[in-house]
């Protein structure tokens, strides 16, 4: 699954030159927490966040740099930080430093800068042009989407019971000889011996198999005729 599957698009989007207070109003009225920001030729310039308004409100509330700190450079973080204090449109205040990605972006690509970032949101983009974004509820959607649909798909319990095995062949943390699925009406029964790490990951395991309604263990030998695969 790709950004361009997910992705929402046509966001809504602000100017550079956008009072901050038609910005505030926006997000309140939208329950949006995020804007891109795009020039006249709709190029990706900046994102403006719910985020940057508090540091707007925050950053005067911070200490003018002492003499020595000045002589250090620090005086500079203070003038980044006036501009944002008192900066009356988006330009002022958006962040500029943006992580972006291509409408071929993997999902897992997009959720890795999301998670490294420390991010809510990454704009798609076509080139400098803006195209999309893609948030944190979007991608919970993607994740979602296979167990829904996979809900709807044949659940006999042949066909779990065959790719519960084929899963387990493929880990190295169990085996087969010693653990064995029974099905009966969707419902997953282990037998076999194994630790509890062992077990919270089986469980994990077949819940993500199309039609498992619910997953047990049994530590009795199971009978001989259920160590054949079918």
């Amino acid at each position: 699954m790709r950004a361009s599957d997910i992705m929402t698009r046509d966001p809504v989007t602000v100017p550079p030159e956008t009072p901050l207070e038609a910005v505030a109003a926006l997000m309140a009225e939208r329950s949006i927490s995020g804007l891109p920001v795009v020039d006249g030729a709709g190029a990706l310039v900046g994102l403006v966040t719910d985020g940057d308004l508090m540091r707007r409100l925050s950053a005067k509330e911070d200490k003018p740099a002492s003499f020595f700190a000045a002589l250090l450079g620090a005086n500079a973080d203070q003038a980044i930080a006036y501009a944002r204090a008192h900066g009356r449109l988006v330009r002022d205040v958006m962040s500029t430093d943006l992580a972006t990605v291509a409408e071929d972006a993997t999902v897992e690509e997009v959720a890795h800068i999301l998670e490294t970032r420390r991010i809510r949101r990454v704009p798609v983009v076509r080139g400098d042009l803006l195209v999309g974004v893609v948030s944190r509820a979007d991608l919970l959607r993607a994740v979602m989407a296979p167990v829904a649909a996979g809900a709807a798909e044949d659940a006999s319990d042949p066909r779990i019971r065959r790719e519960l095995f084929a899963r387990m062949a493929a880990e190295s943390w169990v085996s087969t000889r010693f653990v064995f699925p029974t099905v009966k009406d969707g419902m997953v029964t282990f037998h076999g011996f194994l630790g509890q790490e062992a077990a919270v990951a089986l469980r994990v395991l077949a819940e993500g198999v199309p039609g498992v309604k619910q997953v047990v263990f049994d530590t009795t030998p199971p009978p001989a005729m259920m160590l054949g695969v079918p």
